[in-house]
């Protein structure tokens, strides 16, 4: 049978053979911040049809961005109602 699981090439460091995945967990990485970091390090390394290369590195970036300003939002959240909470 086919191993329809393996990862691919662009989320694998080059020299060490990193995982992505097993790095984000490793970490214990949030949601958002395991996203920015996947994007981050696929960056430059995918390619996809249709797009220049720089294209997709810029596209990658942004999207890292995306999510690390998604982060923001929920710790500011968090932040407020602990705020709200102490003041009761």
């Amino acid at each position: 049978m086919k191993n329809t699981n393996k990862t691919p090439n662009y989320y694998i460091g080059k020299y060490y053979k990193y995982e992505a995945r097993k790095v984000i967990a490793d970490w214990e990485l949030s949601y958002n911040v395991g996203n920015s970091v996947t994007y981050l390090l696929r960056c430059g390394k995918k390619t996809e049809k249709g797009m220049s290369n720089i294209d997709k590195h810029i596209e990658d970036v942004k999207k890292a961005i995306h999510h690390l300003e998604f982060e923001l939002e929920e710790l500011e959240k968090k932040k407020l109602s602990k705020i709200r909470l102490n003041h009761i």
